[in-house]
């Protein structure tokens, strides 16, 4: 039986921080506009910062439509599955903001990841996810599944790249500009990456 929780508590963080990927919703307002589902996964690129914000780090890729849908309306959703022991999903219907590069809170929020994750290549934003709503289901019909270890692919790809290439990369990348319905995305040029706060 589903329940809707006042907030991110102790047993719902843990499930949280338990699990080795999520789900990321997001949808433009427009009526005909995609909708748009992306998997996160890397380990260490998502934090509970308290009771009511959870945040994960956004790398450079192909497409940057969470980002988009975020600057135009803030409506996102976050979801996590058991693929092991207990079914169980939990879904945090939360606004969202994209922290760029440029603004005087990176640093300071970049320090709140685990596992260095400051220093990590290819990060191109902060995705700070205020919950408005949390609630959990069964998982009832969600398959059971053995993690058996990270893909290093992606980090290995862009630990490669100088910032002036990782820039360049955001710049010629097809939807990093703008959505694949035109929205306004990833601002570009690539501000410079601030020292760590230390």
């Amino acid at each position: 039986m589903g329940q809707v929780h006042e907030c991110i508590d102790g047993r719902l963080r843990a499930f949280i921080e338990a699990q080795k990927m999520f789900f990321v919703a997001s949808a433009p307002l427009a009526g005909d506009g995609r909708i748009n589902v992306s998997p996160k996964g890397r380990d260490g690129s998502l934090t509970v910062f308290d009771e009511r914000t959870v945040a994960y780090l956004d790398f450079g890729g192909s497409h940057a439509e969470t980002i988009a849908h975020l600057r135009e309306n803030g409506r996102i959703t976050l979801m996590w599955c058991a693929f092991d022991g207990p079914p169980k999903i939990v879904r945090v219907h939360g606004a969202g903001e994209a922290v760029f590069r440029d603004d005087p809170r990176w640093s300071e929020l970049l320090d709140r990841f685990p596992g260095g994750q400051a220093e990590a290549g290819g990060l191109r934003a902060i995705i700070v996810v205020r919950a408005l709503r949390v609630s959990d289901s069964c998982g009832y019909a969600v398959p059971l599944m053995e993690y058996r270890e990270e893909r290093d692919l992606h980090t290995r790809y862009l630990d490669r790249k100088s910032e002036d290439e990782f820039a360049a990369y955001c710049e010629r990348a097809p939807f990093n500009r703008e959505s694949i319905d035109g929205l306004p995305a990833l601002p570009l040029p690539l501000p410079p990456r601030p020292h760590p706060a230390h």
